[in-house]
């Protein structure tokens, strides 16, 4: 379930935000209703979990609590949408390897309220993009993960995150034991919740239109379908 997250910066609710996937994932959490979260050790960024090199140095001294941080990296999961109030074609291009690419449009508030899985804390919150040589975060095993640097700018992200930790009978972290999943947590939604709208890609052959609202229909599900519009030459273009 949502837990709020100390410190963190999270936009109006009402604020759009999109997940743009290819169509085995689509398909994946419309069968499942489960939204996958990915271990943030998988990501492509080697960064993702570090602390900027003014944090480490104020704590030189103390390199227990720099191997603690480190711990929690293979025990943290995030789910990242980006946040836009329309489609964008950067991220059409970055996140999809076909025509046949899809994208989920909700809100921070259908995010937040979706989320009902109730093993798990989710904590949302805007990314904040920073200098890694010059700037300071909040210490904290949560801090880093709500920090990336500023070249990952145009993404505009906003992350769901959850921690989750093998833990001794009295409660404390038990550091020996690996992740059970090693790449992700599938974490249980309200699909209908969630989506707002489904757009399909503005590259998209036509029939995926038809086959995308007949596996919606074999799974009862009743939402909108669009193809983006994004590169069609039509009435809006005037010289």
């Amino acid at each position: 379930m949502y837990k709020e997250a100390k410190n963190v910066e999270l936009p109006d609710k009402k604020q759009a935000i999109w997940r743009y996937m290819d169509f085995t994932s689509f398909v994946s959490i419309i069968d499942s209703s489960k939204l996958h979260f990915t271990r943030v050790d998988q990501l492509p960024d080697p960064f993702e979990g570090s602390f900027p090199m003014g944090n480490v140095e104020r704590r030189r001294e103390d390199n227990a609590q720099s191997q603690y941080y480190k711990k929690h990296v293979k025990y943290t999961f995030v789910s990242c949408w980006h946040i836009n109030n329309y489609q964008s074609a950067a991220m059409w291009k970055l996140y999809l390897q076909s025509n046949e690419g899809i994208a989920i449009r909700s809100s921070v508030g259908r995010l937040i309220d979706s989320l009902v899985d109730k093993k798990y804390d989710i904590y949302v919150g805007k990314i904040e993009y920073i200098s890694y040589s010059k700037d300071l975060i909040r210490e904290g095993s949560l801090s880093p993960y709500f920090h990336k640097r500023k070249s990952f700018e145009h993404e505009k992200e906003l992350r769901a995150i959850i921690q989750s930790y093998p833990r001794y009978k009295n409660g404390e972290i038990n550091w020996s034991i690996s992740p059970n999943n090693k790449s992700g947590l599938n974490v249980e939604i309200d699909v209908n919740v969630l989506v707002e709208k489904i757009v399909l890609s503005p590259l998209c052959p036509l029939w995926q239109k038809e086959l995308v609202k007949s596996v919606l229909k074999k799974f009862e599900y009743d939402m909108k379908v669009t193809r983006s519009t994004l590169y069609t030459r039509d009435e809006r273009i005037v010289y």
